[in-house]
């Protein structure tokens, strides 16, 4: 008596092997285009910046040459930043500028910590109205809080101060920081807390001991934040302050009448705080999206 083969309960079909395959196909040319998009994004946004760094640190004359060198940073030369650092009210103007936003990030941070826990800790009624208030004030145009603030800081006499800028400072940037720093207390479990409480801690010593050493590299992105925010207002310091004005302001003044190597190197001292902000906060950032940085 003859043996049959056994019959597979589960037969694959030259159909669904072709289906296969076409999805396969299908999910490899998704990720090819994903990686292609992604590409021109990171170049449309790196080469306008590797072109300002070449042409500042370079000769003057080598910015106004045309066409360009093909090879960046030929030749190398430190002459058009001293000519940037020479130039009047570019030096009083950094100072200013870091003045303004160390006050506005302390300010900020010390206003807006107990302000995100208190939201993201207690619930009370409004408080979801209260959220969306602190945002909605982000929505005014500057001009709208600015013009207001220069007729009230006159009458009170402190316009063209760098203290009453950055408290406009603070102001544009507190909705932002509350609700940055509310989320990072929200991601922190309350049951942490009791547990400490629990184990004998008082609810400061729980706070101190357990929440905050979680919370610091959130509090610390923000505050970098706050500080870049600050670094790069400009149509406030613009009207807000004569004598007094900041880095942004002072270049937003002379540019119309300076020159490209003016220009260029001005465009790389705006950069750099936002490049240092992006360096440390790229930790923080992967793990809120779930990676982890190495």
């Amino acid at each position: 008596m003859s043996k049959t083969a056994p019959v597979d309960p589960n037969p694959i079909s030259a159909d669904s092997l072709a289906i296969h395959r076409q999805m396969q196909n299908a999910a490899k040319r998704n990720r090819a285009f994903t990686y292609v998009v992604a590409i021109l994004i990171a170049l449309w946004i790196i080469i306008p910046i590797f072109f300002i760094f070449s042409m500042a640190f370079t000769t003057p004359e080598a910015v106004r040459a045309y066409p360009k060198s093909v090879l960046p940073f030929i030749p190398f030369s430190f002459e058009t930043m001293r000519f940037f650092l020479n130039s009047e009210g570019i030096i009083p103007g950094l100072i200013n500028s870091i003045i303004v936003a160390v006050i506005t990030l302390v300010l900020s941070t010390l206003i807006a910590a107990p302000a995100g826990y208190a939201i993201s800790r207690y619930f009370f009624k409004g408080r979801d109205f209260f959220r969306l208030s602190i945002l909605a004030v982000r929505a005014f145009p500057i001009v709208v809080l600015s013009i207001p603030l220069a007729v009230l800081f006159i009458n009170v006499g402190i316009f063209d101060s760098i203290y009453s800028l950055a408290l406009m400072h603070t102001a544009l940037a507190l909705p932002t920081t509350v609700l940055v720093i509310g989320s990072v207390f929200a991601s922190i479990p309350y049951e942490l807390e009791e547990a400490a409480q629990v184990f004998g801690c008082t609810p400061l010593q729980a706070f101190r001991h357990v929440v905050l050493p979680l919370v610091l590299p959130g509090i610390a992105a923000s505050a970098v934040f706050t500080f870049v925010l600050s670094w790069n207002e400009v149509f406030a310091a613009s009207i807000l302050t004569i004598q007094n004005r900041t880095l942004p302001a002072q270049v937003l003044v002379a540019l119309s009448q300076s020159s490209e190597a003016y220009q260029f190197a001005g465009g790389f001292f705006m950069l750099i705080p936002a490049l240092i902000f992006m360096w440390f906060i790229r930790r923080y950032l992967f793990n809120m999206w779930g990676q982890v940085s190495k």
